[in-house]
C-alpha cells in the first residue's frame, strides 16, 4: 500500500509540473522532470519542490543559482517552520530506520544554493540584496552575537550515545540532549573563531509552549538592554519534517562527515505585526547563506521567507536556525553547527567595526 500511495503521489506531482512545464514554466523544468522520473528520485524531489528548489538551481559547488521562489502561498508552516512532507510509505524498505515511535526515518537533500523559499506576498530581487550586504556592523568589543532558544527542549531521534527522557514526543528538558546542547555547540565554534558570542541556555517552551515567542522576546529585549551593540540575534531551533508514520532527516551531503542540513528562517510584517526592517535580515541571511555555500555547498537549505514576524522586529540582524529535523540525530546536528561555524565566522568578523 505505502509504495503504491508514494508512487501515485510522485506522479501526480510530475503530473502537475508537466502541466506547468506545457504552460510556459520552460525547458529547464521540463528536462528536471524528465531526469527524475529516469533516476528514481520522485519523491525526493516533492519534497525539495515543497521547500523552496529552484527547478534550474545550479548546484555546482562554488556556482550557487540565485533564486527567489514566487510569492504565491505555498504549504502552511507551523509555528516552526515547517513544511507538510510528501505522504510517507509505512511499510519497512531494506535497511529502514525507525525513530522511537515507530515512524520510519527517511534521509533527504534539500538543496537549492542562493535559493529564498518565498512563502510571503513580497517580491524579492535576491541578486540585489546580495549586493547589498548587510546593513549591520559588529562591534569590535563586547558580545557581538546573541543565542536563544524560543523553543528550547526540541530534541532529536534518540541513539545508543545520546539516550535521553522525552519531556514530551521528541522534547527533553534535559539541557544535555535538547537544541540548547546544540547552541552550545555553536557558541563553542564561534568562541574559538574570535567572534563573541552570549548564550541564553534558558527554556521558554515549557510547562507552557503556548506564550513561548513572548517569552523568548522579552529575554532578547533584556540582552539588548545590557548589551545594546549585539548585532547578530540567532533562535536556533530543530526542525520537523513528516508525520506519524515517516519523519525526514536532512543530510548534508559531505565527504567523511555524517551531518545535517540547516536552513535560516526570516520573518516579515505581512501577517500584519509591525516589522518594517524584515529586508534587513534578509540581506544578512543572504550574505551568511553565500558564506555557507562557498564553503559547503549542500549544507545549508534554501532560506525560508515567511509571514510571521517571529520576534525579529527586535534586531536588525536576526533570524531563526533551523538545525536539522525531528529524523536526525543530535550527533548529526553539533556536526552541522560546527561547520556552520567555520563558514560564518569570517563571514561575521569581516563585519566587525
Amino acid at each position: 500500500m505505502g509504495r503504491w500511495r508514494k508512487a501515485a503521489l510522485a506522479a501526480a506531482l510530475l503530473l502537475g509540473a508537466k502541466c506547468a512545464a506545457a504552460l510556459g514554466a520552460g525547458a529547464a523544468l521540463t528536462g528536471w522532470i524528465d531526469e527524475l522520473a529516469e533516476s528514481g528520485r520522485m519523491v525526493t524531489a516533492s519534497l525539495s519542490l515543497e521547500l523552496g528548489r529552484a527547478p534550474d538551481a545550479a548546484e555546482t559547488p562554488g556556482e550557487p543559482a540565485i533564486y527567489a521562489s514566487p510569492g504565491a502561498e505555498g504549504p502552511g508552516a507551523d509555528e516552526e517552520g515547517a513544511s507538510p512532507s510528501p505522504e510517507p510509505s509505512p511499510e519497512a524498505e531494506p535497511g529502514a530506520q525507525y525513530d522511537e515511535n515507530g515512524a520510519e526515518i527517511i534521509p533527504t537533500t534539500i538543496t537549492g544554493g542562493l535559493t529564498v523559499k518565498n512563502s510571503t506576498g513580497y517580491n524579492i530581487d535576491v541578486g540585489a540584496l546580495l549586493a547589498e550586504g548587510p546593513a549591520l556592523t559588529l562591534p569590535a568589543e563586547g558580545p557581538q552575537v546573541l543565542i536563544v532558544h524560543t523553543h528550547g527542549s526540541e530534541a532529536y531521534t534518540p541513539t545508543r550515545a545520546d539516550k535521553y527522557e522525552e519531556s514530551d514526543a521528541g522534547r527533553t528538558e534535559d539541557k544535555s540532549f535538547n537544541v540548547i546542547r546544540v547552541g552550545d555547540e555553536l557558541a563553542e565554534a564561534l568562541t574559538e573563531r574570535g567572534v563573541s558570542v552570549v548564550h541564553d541556555r534558558e527554556i521558554y517552551d515549557y510547562p507552557s509552549y503556548t506564550g513561548s515567542y513572548n517569552r523568548s522576546g522579552a529575554a532578547v529585549e533584556a540582552y539588548l538592554a545590557e548589551y545594546p551593540d549585539i548585532a547578530v540575534v540567532i533562535d536556533l531551533h530543530r526542525d520537523a519534517l513528516g508525520d506519524g508514520e515517516v519523519v525526514y532527516k536532512t543530510v548534508a551531503e559531505l565527504d567523511g562527515a555524517a551531518s545535517s542540513q540547516l536552513m535560516m528562517l526570516v520573518g516579515t510584517g505581512e501577517s500584519g505585526l509591525y516589522h518594517p526592517n524584515w529586508e534587513q535580515n534578509l540581506r544578512l541571511a543572504l550574505y551568511l547563506q553565500q558564506a555557507v555555500n562557498e564553503r559547503f555547498p549542500t549544507l545549508a537549505r534554501p532560506i525560508s521567507l515567511v509571514k510571521e514576524r517571529y520576534n525579529q522586529h527586535l534586531s536588525t540582524g536576526m533570524f531563526i536556525l533551523e538545525v536539522g529535523s525531528s529524523g536526525n540525530s543530535l550527533q548529526e546536528a553539533l556536526t552541522a553547527v560546527q561547520l556552520y561555524a567555520e563558514a560564518v565566522a569570517p563571514a561575521l568578523l569581516r563585519l566587525a567595526g
